[in-house]
């Protein structure tokens, strides 16, 4: 897999097969990024269960805290990780342990030996981009407020 560069149909596959993300690094502050993309994430129709240990039991956009992947008591199809890139290796192993099927590292995210080894486990992989960003591209979002997502032209390709 390319990391540097994914197609439109790999990043639509994954948004549209997803049902319920795990998002590792959560915040209860809600000027946090993670706090806007799970909000948007949920009103798109994804169940977004948060994962921080600091905040542990409270509750966030109406969804229960854990403070680990192995503490959620559903499965997960997607762990979307708002973590610094050296912690991607233990997130990634948990994300193997509970059958994660897309390990997702937010914008500035990149640890390709992490990125190998869920691979190697059968799972997909994302790195250095945001769900929502890629939601709103590869879903039709963006293209209506007239900004060109690249996806979808009436102009001819020129190579």
């Amino acid at each position: 897999m390319n990391h540097d560069d994914y197609s439109a149909s790999y990043l639509r596959s994954i948004l549209t097969s997803v049902k319920t993300i795990a998002m590792v690094g959560a915040s209860t502050n809600w000027n946090r990024p993670s706090f806007f993309v799970m909000k948007y994430l949920q009103l798109k129709g994804y169940r977004v269960i948060p994962v921080n240990p600091g905040a542990e039991g409270q509750d966030l956009l109406g969804e229960k805290v854990y403070a680990k992947l192995s503490d959620i008591p559903v499965p997960v199809d997607m762990v979307d990780m708002f973590r610094k890139s050296e912690a991607a290796d233990g997130v990634v192993e948990d994300a193997i342990k509970i059958g994660a099927k897309v390990v997702w590292m937010q914008l500035g995210v990149r640890n390709d030996e992490a990125a190998a080894k869920a691979e190697a486990a059968g799972i997909k992989v994302v790195m250095n981009r945001c769900p929502k960003i890629e939601y709103s591209r590869h879903c039709g979002e963006l293209g209506m407020s007239g900004i060109n997502t690249g996806v979808i032209s009436s102009k001819r390709r020129r190579l």
